[in-house]
C-alpha cells in the first residue's frame, strides 16, 4: 500500500510538471521575456538620456510586468496596468511638489509600455515592436516635432483635418465600381490614389519643414519630393537675385529637384505596381546618379545658407481638387489612348502628362498595370517618359524667370546629357534586359 501511494505521488508530480511545461514552454517564455525587456529598454534608454526620473530600468521592469501578467490572466493584466497608473500618478505628484512640473509624456509612455508587454505575453510580435519603435521616435523627436507644430499655419491644420475627414468618412461610402458605361472612372479607386499620393506629398512636406533650413541643397532635394515644378518656381527668384555668379548653385539645385522627382515616381510605382519598377528603375536610377555627380561637381559652399521655401501645404483643399482633376483627366486619356491607339498612344499621353504632373501620370500607369489593362514593361517606359518630360519642362521656366543665359545653357547641356543617358539605358534594358 505504501509503495502504491509513493508511485501515485511520483505520477502526480510528473503530471504537474508536464502541465507546467505545456502551459509555459521554456523556449517561448524566454523569447517573450527577451522581447519584453528589449521593448522596455528601447523606450527607457531615450527617457534615461533625457534625464527623466523614470529611466531604463523602470521601463524594462514595467514591460516585463505586463508580459508576466498576461501569462497569468486578464485579472493580473488589469491589476498590473492599475499599478503602473498609480506609479505614474505618484511620480507626477512628486514632480509637481519638487519641480512644479508634470511628467505627462513619460507617464503615458510608461503605460503604453506595460500594454506592449501584455501584447508580448499574449503572443503578439509585430504590434508591440512597431509600437515601441514609434514611441521611441516620438520621444526622441521632441524638439523637431515642437518646432514643426509651432510653425503650422491655420490653413495647414484645417487641410489635415479635411483630409482625415474625407479619407476615413467619405472614402468608405464611395461606390467601388465603374460609374460610366465605358468603364473608365471608379470613384473609390481614384480617391484611394489621391489619398496615397497626398500622403506621400505631406510626408515629404514635413521633411521639408523640419530640415529645409539646413541649406539650399537640402531645400531643393526635399522640395522636389513634394513638387519639383513648384520648387524650381520658388528657387528662380533667388537665383535671379544672385546673378551670374550663382550658376553653379543654380545647376546643382535644379538637378537635385529632378533627382527627388525620379525617386518619388519610383516610390509610386513600387506602391501601386511593383512589377513595373524593373523597367523604370535603371533609366531613372542612371539619370539620378548622373545628375547627382553633376550637382556635386557644381556645388558651392555658400549654398549652405538657410532658406525657407514659401510652398503651400500639399493637403490644401485647392491643391487636392486640382490634383484630383489632373489625375482623372490623365487616367481617362491614358485608358482611351491605350484602348483605341494601343501602347504608342498611351506613351504619347504619358509624355504629355509629364509636362503637367509626373506623379499623376506615374500613378495612372501603375494603376492600369494593377488592373491588367497595361503591360508592366509599357508602364515602366511611360514612367521614364513622363519623368523626362517633367525634368525638361523646367528649363524654359528657369530662363523666363532668371533671364540668365549662362545658367540656362548649362542646365540645357547637362539635362540633355542626363536624358540621353536615361533613354539609352532604357533602350538597352528593352533590348537585352529581358
Amino acid at each position: 500500500m505504501q509503495g502504491f501511494l509513493t508511485n501515485l505521488v511520483k505520477i502526480s508530480s510528473h503530471s504537474s510538471l508536464a502541465v507546467l511545461f505545456a502551459q509555459f514552454p521554456p523556449t517561448q517564455i524566454a523569447i517573450k521575456i527577451g522581447l519584453a525587456v528589449g521593448i522596455g529598454l528601447a523606450v527607457g534608454l531615450e527617457r534615461e538620456w533625457a534625464h527623466k526620473d523614470i529611466g531604463v530600468r523602470t521601463f524594462a521592469v514595467t514591460a516585463l510586468l505586463g508580459m508576466l501578467s498576461a501569462l497569468l490572466g486578464v485579472g493580473f493584466s488589469v491589476a498590473a496596468f492599475v499599478g503602473v497608473f498609480l506609479l505614474a500618478a505618484y511620480v507626477n505628484v512628486r514632480s509637481l511638489i519638487v519641480n512644479q512640473t508634470l511628467e505627462i509624456t513619460t507617464s503615458a509612455a510608461l503605460m503604453v509600455v506595460v500594454l506592449l508587454g501584455v501584447l508580448v505575453g499574449e503572443g503578439h510580435w509585430f504590434t508591440p515592436v512597431a509600437s515601441a519603435v514609434l514611441v521611441s521616435m516620438l520621444l526622441a523627436w521632441k524638439t523637431e516635432l515642437a518646432r514643426f507644430a509651432g510653425g503650422l499655419t491655420l490653413e495647414e491644420i484645417r487641410s489635415a483635418v479635411f483630409i482625415g475627414l474625407i479619407a476615413f468618412v467619405i472614402y468608405p461610402v464611395l461606390p467601388n465600381r465603374f460609374i460610366d458605361p465605358w468603364g473608365l472612372i471608379n470613384p473609390r479607386e481614384v480617391w484611394a490614389v489621391i489619398i496615397i499620393l497626398a500622403g506621400i506629398g505631406f510626408a515629404n512636406y514635413v521633411l521639408l519643414r523640419l530640415y529645409g533650413t539646413r541649406g539650399l541643397y537640402y531645400t531643393a532635394l526635399l522640395g522636389g519630393l513634394v513638387n519639383s515644378t513648384a520648387t524650381v518656381a520658388e528657387l528662380c527668384p533667388l537665383l535671379a537675385e544672385a546673378g551670374e555668379g550663382a550658376t553653379g548653385i543654380g545647376v546643382a539645385a535644379v538637378l537635385l529637384t529632378s533627382i527627388a522627382m525620379f525617386a518619388r515616381n519610383l516610390a509610386i510605382v513600387a506602391i501601386f505596381a511593383l512589377s513595373a519598377i524593373a523597367t523604370a528603375f535603371w533609366p531613372l536610377g542612371c539619370m539620378g546618379v548622373f545628375a547627382g555627380i553633376v550637382a556635386w561637381l557644381r556645388h558651392q559652399h555658400n549654398a549652405r545658407q538657410p532658406l525657407r521655401l514659401k510652398m503651400s501645404s500639399p493637403l490644401s483643399l485647392r491643391r487636392i481638387i486640382v490634383f484630383g482633376v489632373l489625375f482623372l483627366i490623365i487616367e481617362v486619356s491614358g485608358k482611351l489612348a491605350e484602348r483605341y491607339l494601343g501602347h504608342l498612344g498611351f506613351l504619347v499621353v504619358s509624355l504629355l502628362g509629364g509636362l503637367v504632373s509626373s506623379a499623376s501620370t506615374t500613378a495612372t500607369a501603375a494603376i492600369m498595370v494593377a488592373h491588367g489593362q497595361l503591360q508592366p514593361e509599357v508602364a515602366g517606359i511611360a514612367v521614364v517618359l513622363c519623368s523626362v518630360s517633367s525634368a525638361l519642362a523646367n528649363l524654359p521656366f528657369v530662363y523666363r524667370q532668371t533671364r540668365q543665359r549662362k545658367l540656362t545653357g548649362s542646365l540645357v547641356a547637362f539635362s540633355s546629357l542626363m536624358v540621353s543617358l536615361g533613354l539609352v539605358v532604357l533602350l538597352m534594358r528593352l533590348r537585352w534586359g529581358r
